[in-house]
């Protein structure tokens, strides 16, 4: 029998600010074998506790700017003013490792892994139980003033639009829940017949023909 592993699957995971992506995003690395995140780059200073290479690679405007120009990015984006993107050759190295690769990352910077990588990635939107949970999630985080969370809900009433873009949807109403959902879709998509090639066409070759 192979042991080879197949190439790794590729993940977006969107949702708007204040859904608790990154939370579930946390869980399902912690419980899958395999799943890695991304780490992005940002042009953003570090908040206290985040370590660089850890939680982002930290970097200039100047340098950032310099990776858009030099084509290194998968996608970026502009976000409340700071830049954050994918380098693709970080992906690529992943993925040809075999590892499965979660992105998360906004509605805008899916559309650019889409279109420079079509067909590729699996494609998750999570939403918020209402308008009105999100607003009250946003306002409990306390580090937000008043002005920046109403932004934040602008662009979460923009972004929930492009939700039929995607292949899957999940509500987060309940963290283990959503967490399971999208623990099942990863199982689903490991197991397609094109992505388990590398392993089962030695075995179908051993039988008669």
């Amino acid at each position: 029998m192979s042991n080879r592993a197949p190439a790794g699957a590729l993940f977006v995971i969107s949702a708007p600010s204040g859904t608790g992506k990154t939370t579930v995003v946390d869980r399902l690395v912690e419980r899958l074998p395999n799943l890695v995140r991304s780490r992005s780059y940002t042009s953003r200073p570090r908040r206290p506790g985040e370590v660089d290479g850890v939680d982002y690679n930290f970097v200039s405007r100047d340098r950032f700017e310099a990776m858009v120009r030099a084509g290194e990015f998968l996608e970026w984006a502009d976000i409340f003013g700071n830049l954050y993107g994918t380098r693709r050759q970080d992906i690529e190295d992943l993925l040809a490792d075999g590892h499965d690769v979660v992105l998360v990352i906004d509605v805008q910077g899916a559309r650019q892994v889409r279109e420079r990588l079509p067909g590729r990635a699996v494609e998750i939107f999570v939403l918020p139980p209402s308008y009105e949970v999100l607003a009250s999630r946003l306002r409990g985080r306390n580090k937000d003033p008043e002005e920046a969370i109403a932004r934040r809900l602008a662009t979460a009433s923009a972004e929930v639009g492009a939700v039929e873009e995607y292949d899957y949807v999940v509500v987060n109403d309940e963290l283990d829940r959503c967490v399971g959902e999208i623990e099942a879709i990863i199982a689903a998509e490991r197991a397609r017949l094109a992505r388990r090639r590398p392993q089962i066409d030695p075995i179908l070759a051993t039988f008669p023909r």
